[in-house]
């Protein structure tokens, strides 16, 4: 059951602790206390509460007058990998992708409007990308994120383009809802998501759904490419084969 602010089990005090440590990210890697105040809309002396509550606790450095973040806020996010067993099940196989195609492959999960990356495995090649463990991406543009919401119900995804925010990344990335619903309708039937530009130009992704025991997907699995290095034609005779095929390698595994 999920609750909102105005819930009497709602505790305020524990969500503004998290987003104290959410307001720390690239380019604000070292904040005053007149930063975390004004980025997380706190009074100074509820930040500095916060910040000193965190600092005790081993998640946040103080030095004169400025605080970041320390090694140990990772432990939160260790703690969901570790309760998720799919991505080092699946990191061998991954592995196993990469040693023959030579191309990226990664694995995501659905969170709220992105896909967030458990697992990649980049190739020896120099044309990659900066994504790794805990990147999130906006769904409707990433491959993974369209295997995922072809999986949702029709009011699902009513609710999903109500709330959602459909940026452009690139000049081609698709944001119009009956376009997307018309994408997501073929790769629900086709059982694999192929956008190129979406992203990245220049850029095709291949997905496909990793299942549960009950046939529900609970993550996908891709490979990415420059389209100057691999083609289409390739994507679709070989690397959507194999991309099946370790699915369901790893579908077997889970229990």
């Amino acid at each position: 059951m999920k609750i909102d602010e105005k819930h009497p089990d709602f505790v305020t005090a524990f969500a503004r602790g998290l987003g104290v440590i959410q307001c720390f990210s690239k380019g604000a890697e070292v904040l005053t206390l007149a930063d975390v105040a004004a980025r997380t809309g706190l009074s100074r002396g509820t930040a500095r509460r916060f910040l000193l509550t965190l600092h005790a606790l081993g998640f946040v450095a103080a030095e004169d007058g400025h605080f970041r973040l320390l090694p140990k806020v990772l432990d939160l996010g260790y703690s969901y990998l570790s309760s998720v067993p799919l991505w080092e099940l699946a990191q061998p196989f991954m592995k196993n992708i990469v040693d023959e195609v030579d191309e990226s492959c990664g694995l995501a999960v659905m969170d709220g409007h992105d896909v967030v990356y458990l697992a990649r495995v980049p190739p020896t090649h120099i044309y990659t990308i900066p994504v790794h463990v805990g990147t999130r991406m906006p769904a409707h543009a990433n491959a993974m994120g369209q295997v995922l919401l072809s999986e949702l119900s029709d009011s699902e995804l009513d609710d999903y383009f109500a709330h959602a925010e459909l940026h452009k990344i690139t000049p081609q990335t698709e944001t119009d809802p009956t376009a997307l619903r018309k994408t997501l309708s073929q790769i629900r039937e086709q059982q694999y998501a192929m956008p190129m530009h979406q992203v990245y130009e220049g850029r095709i992704s291949l997905a496909v759904p990793i299942r549960n025991r009950q046939g529900k997907a609970v993550a996908a699995m891709n490979v990415s490419a420059m389209l100057s290095r691999v083609s289409i034609r390739e994507f679709q005779e070989k690397i959507l084969p194999l991309l099946q095929r370790t699915a369901k390698q790893i579908q077997a595994g889970l229990s």
